[in-house]
Parts: C-alpha cells; sequence; structure tokens
C-alpha cells in the first residue's frame, strides 16, 4: 500500500511511518520543502495555499496529521491563528486536491482531538456527544467539516479523535517525566478531572486498522479505561518510583490571557471518552490498564 502522510516528522507521523516501513508498506511523506531521503513526497505550502497534486494521484490512503502544536507557546491572538488555520486550512487544501483527482484514494484518516468535547466534568463521552463550546472545541469542529470535498468526492473519511498520547519520545508524557522523576510531580488541583489517553502503540496499531477497515466518521482513540487526574499522577510515580505529593494549583489557570488558557485547557479540562467506534468495529487494544501502559511505555 502506498500512503501519503502529513505531519509525518512529526510524534505520531514518525512512529507511524516507521510502522508501514517496516511492514513493506511505502510512506510518501507531504513536505513544505527540502529532500525527504530522496524518495517519492508530495510539495506542498499550506500558507500559500499551494499542493502538487498529480504526487497524490494514486496514492492508496492518505493520513493527514500535520497542525501547529498546541501546546508549543503561550495563546496569543496570532498563536490561537495558527493553531486553527494550520489545520482548517491545510485539511481543506488537501481534501480539494483529493477529490480532484483522477485516480483518488480509498481513505482519508484525518487528524482531530478529544479537545472536540470540550470540559465535561463527569459525562461519558463517546463518538455521538456533542461538540463542546471552548477554543479547541471549536479548532476540532472546524477541522473535521474541513474534509468536506474528500467526502464528497466519495472518499471515506475518518476523523481520528486522539486522546492524551502516552510515550517517552514526545507528547505530554515526555515533558512530565523531568519533574516526576525528580519527585516533583503531582494532581492538578482536585485531581478529579478525568484523562482519556492511549500509547502510541495503540495509536499507531488503531490509524492502521482504520486504513483497512470500512470505519468512517468521528472515531476516539482513546484506551477503553479513562483515569481521573490524580489517579493518573500516583501510577506514573508508582512506575518511576516517586513521591507524587505537589499539588500544580488552580490558581495558574488565572494567569494572564494565553498562559492561563493553556494551563488551563492541558491540565484541568476534564474528558471521559470511549473508544466506542473502535471497540464495536473489533480494534484490538494492546494496552488496557494504565499501569501496564506505563510500565511498557517507559521500559522503553
Amino acid at each position: 500500500m502506498d500512503v501519503a502522510i502529513t505531519g509525518s516528522h512529526g510524534f505520531i507521523g514518525t512512529a507511524l511511518s516507521r510502522s508501514l516501513r517496516e511492514d513493506g508498506h511505502v510512506v510518501v511523506p507531504v513536505v513544505r520543502g527540502g529532500h525527504d531521503g530522496g524518495g517519492r513526497v508530495v510539495r506542498w505550502d499550506v500558507e500559500a495555499a499551494t499542493i502538487d497534486a498529480d504526487a497524490l494521484d494514486g496514492v492508496d490512503a492518505v493520513v493527514h496529521l500535520a497542525g501547529a502544536g498546541v501546546a508549543s507557546g503561550r495563546w496569543t491572538d496570532e498563536r490561537r491563528r495558527l493553531i486553527r488555520e494550520s489545520r482548517t486550512r491545510g485539511t481543506a487544501l488537501l481534501a480539494e486536491a483529493l477529490a480532484g483527482l483522477e485516480a483518488p484514494p480509498a481513505v482519508l484518516v484525518s487528524g482531530s482531538a478529544i479537545g472536540y468535547y470540550g470540559d465535561r466534568g463527569d459525562e461519558q463521552l463517546s463518538e455521538t456527544s456533542p461538540p463542546g463550546d471552548d477554543f479547541l472545541a471549536e479548532v476540532c469542529r472546524d477541522w473535521e467539516a474541513a474534509t468536506g470535498m474528500a467526502e464528497a468526492a466519495g472518499i471515506r473519511v475518518a476523523h481520528i479523535r486522539s486522546g492524551v498520547v502516552l510515550s517517552t519520545e514526545g507528547g505530554a508524557l515526555a515533558t512530565q517525566l523531568l519533574p516526576f522523576k525528580l519527585g516533583l510531580g503531582g494532581p492538578a488541583g482536585d485531581g478529579r478531572q478525568w484523562l482519556s489517553w492511549i500509547t502510541l502503540d495503540d495509536e499507531v496499531g488503531a490509524i492502521r486498522f482504520l486504513l483497512d477497515s470500512h470505519v468512517s466518521g468521528p472515531v476516539n482513540l482513546t484506551a477503553p479505561a479513562p483515569v481521573r487526574n490524580a489517579e493518573f499522577t500516583r501510577t506514573l510515580g508508582r512506575a518511576l518510583h516517586r513521591p507524587t505529593v505537589l499539588r500544580i494549583p488552580r490558581a495558574l489557570t488565572r494567569l494572564p490571557a494565553g498562559v492561563g488558557d493553556l494551563v488551563g485547557s492541558l491540565l484541568f479540562t476534564s474528558a471521559r471518552v470511549a473508544p466506542t467506534v473502535l471497540t464495536e468495529a473489533g480494534y484490538d487494544f494492546a494496552h488496557r490498564d494504565l499501569g501496564a501502559a506505563l510500565d511498557a511505555v517507559l521500559r522503553r
């Protein structure tokens, strides 16, 4: 299978590309510039609204993971614009190009996130739950809607609403490891907010499952057993043999605009998300229990 991937050099894209190549598939990176080891690539520039559509013709599948990092800086007005437009404009550009191909791919697996649901307390959330009303929820809603031209052209589209991806290679866990190893880890506020997680192995496994399945529409990429923030903190502390007695104060969310909003969204938002579509479609999770998952991740 020839699989075109945007964001192929990112945290998830790198792992997905490696997995596909190890099994003999051809990965076609969609890149802005430069070279990619001399192999086949697709050039695009989201800001300039250009893409080499001819280079996409004949690929079997597309995985769209590109987008500016949500946690890469304080949420200034300019950063918010970049977070939104890198997703919505990039997705619309790709969808339009795919819709116009003579030999379009059978499937587009397009990125999204459980940020779609917003802050929902103890409510149990599935793919049929309505969106939230905060900034990230609006971004995710518009991000998913931007695939419209590909869907109208008959391409099967799956929107992967990813949870917190656990890996030492990147993402939230990688940034937490140093303070936790130093004994400085602890719950955020009262720790009652729900954290919906998935290991990098299952993130990649689920994407590959969707490439080969008939599933379309929103798909929650989360493990079947979300945990409260306090439980996640205790479990990570046990895995690292370190105390977790310090608390991250809720007052951090009252810092100046851009900083407080970022902290609030990343640490204090509660989303109790179930992978209903994946489970019903028959995906077999490698890691269902948080303790075993963290042990497996940290051993690497």
